[in-house]
């Protein structure tokens, strides 16, 4: 049995990861090259944010232990789980860079190992990377044979940034490229002991594995585009709301209801680069991906067609509050963040914008230093906007109340994408727009009823 592990990389994942397998009863040792993250480590604290993280590592912290030296963390350990960045490039691809390096440094430090050791790589790469860019660094390093001397994985996990140890620890499954049986039966046993939920672990081929991960993210991006398309649809039809329509296809088993609640497009660090990712591959297998590269096209012009459909809510020269720039709620990360792009397209429309974020508002200052004005105070967000724009679902949008929104003015605007505020349509101090929503019964059907005469 497997009872010390170590995780090369403590970022969000790795950090994360070390952690939630400590808390499991294994002892941890991490690795990273930065000194910051393996100090906080030793000295008990997160090393970097991350939901619930600081008390996770405090609570196990006999178990866990950092290094730089990634040769001590092999020597030391059975199993190492591999979780360094893998940034696209400009061909949409996923790089090898800092794989390599780890691998490089992995394979060095089996050499000098007299057992078998499981190398288990986590970071999302596409379909051949670890056996043709990978292995060969691991065997040319270490002088030994993949299989009978060291075992080799690929193991991915779905996470979200926020609940990344809620998620690790109660997967819906576990997905488990090996090399050979050998190797997958330590890692599942891993799993299993780590498991809070008794997740299954679906066994396969190290390129099966690397081509499904990709393409679970590839399908929940089409998905958020379909819904977001019906949102539109609705708006059409009278009495159209797309929550009704989610709450009905979500009831047939074949589609399910999460990720189908149409508001804004898809964003974060791994739904768009994925999908771009996927039909890269596509290209280079002679493969029709066109269906991806729509979807793309699709997101990425979602914040400009709103822009152009509300026009009418926006009068020339308006003050706009966009509420939410972080990708999602609870996270300070803006990377591909609908909101921020929201922002951008404001301005270049000529509007005064002011962006609000309680977390993400420091880096979003610098991604819109040009574009908008950008504050952690919602006071100071709300307090000269004729329109605001709900961006995001952070309880701090949710409860939000006409008196605090009117901000002693006599009228606002408000433009609801998640259709959080309804109860603020029966004001009439507010114009209230929710987005998937028909706002003209009678309109609506003048436009249906020539269909059918």
């Amino acid at each position: 049995m497997i009872n010390t592990v170590s995780v090369i990389g403590l970022g969000k994942l790795g950090g994360s990861m070390a952690a939630g397998l400590a808390s499991r009863g294994l002892n941890v040792i991490g690795v990273d090259v930065n000194r910051q993250a393996v100090d906080a480590i030793n000295a008990g604290r997160a090393p970097v944010q991350e939901t619930g993280l600081d008390e996770m590592i405090a609570a196990n912290r006999e178990r866990i232990r950092a290094t730089l030296s990634t040769e001590e963390a092999v020597l030391g350990s059975d199993l190492s789980f591999v979780i360094v960045p893998t940034p696209s490039d400009e061909r949409g691809a996923f790089t090898l860079q800092y794989a390599r390096y780890a691998f490089k440094a992995l394979g060095q430090a089996m050499h000098k190992k007299m057992g078998y050791h499981v190398i288990v790589l986590t970071s999302t790469v596409l379909p051949g990377a670890t056996r043709h860019g990978l292995l060969p660094i691991l065997e040319h390093e270490s002088g030994k044979k993949c299989g009978p001397d060291f075992g080799l994985c690929y193991n991915p996990e779905f996470i979200a940034l926020g609940s990344v140890i809620r998620d690790f620890l109660n997967p819906d499954f576990y997905l488990l490229g090996e090399s050979d049986s050998r190797a997958g039966d330590l890692l599942e046993q891993v799993h299993h002991r780590v498991s809070q939920n008794n997740a299954p672990v679906k066994r396969m081929s190290l390129e099966n594995a690397e081509l499904a991960k990709i393409a679970v993210n590839s399908y929940v991006t089409m998905k958020i585009s379909f819904a977001n398309m019906l949102a539109d649809f609705c708006e059409h039809i009278p009495g159209g709301d797309v929550d009704v329509i989610s709450d009905a296809l979500g009831m047939d088993k074949r589609i399910g209801r999460k990720y189908l609640t149409g508001g804004f497009g898809f964003g974060g660090p791994c739904f768009p680069r994925d999908n771009v990712a996927l039909n890269f591959m596509g290209r280079q297998l002679d493969v029709n991906s066109s269906l991806l590269e729509a979807n793309d096209d699709y997101n990425r012009g979602l914040s400009k067609r709103y822009v152009d459909k509300l026009q009418t809510h926006l009068p020339k020269g308006a003050n706009v509050a966009v509420l939410g720039l972080a990708y999602k709620p609870l996270s300070h990360v803006i990377e591909e963040s609908p909101g921020i792009y929201l922002c951008r397209a404001l301005s270049e429309a000529g509007y005064r914008v002011v962006g609000h974020d309680n977390l993400a508002a420091p880096h979003a200052e610098m991604e819109l230093k040009m574009s908008a004005l950008v504050t952690d105070s919602l006071d100071e967000a709300l307090k000269d906007a004729d329109v605001v724009l709900v961006a995001t679902t952070d309880k701090s949008y949710t409860e939000l109340t006409a008196e605090v929104l009117l901000h002693g003015r006599d009228k606002v605007t408000v433009i609801d994408f998640w259709r959080c505020l309804k109860s603020l349509g029966e004001d009439p101090r507010i114009t209230y727009v929710p987005i998937g929503l028909c706002r003209d019964d009678d309109a609506t059907s003048a436009k249906l009823k020539p269909l059918w005469m």
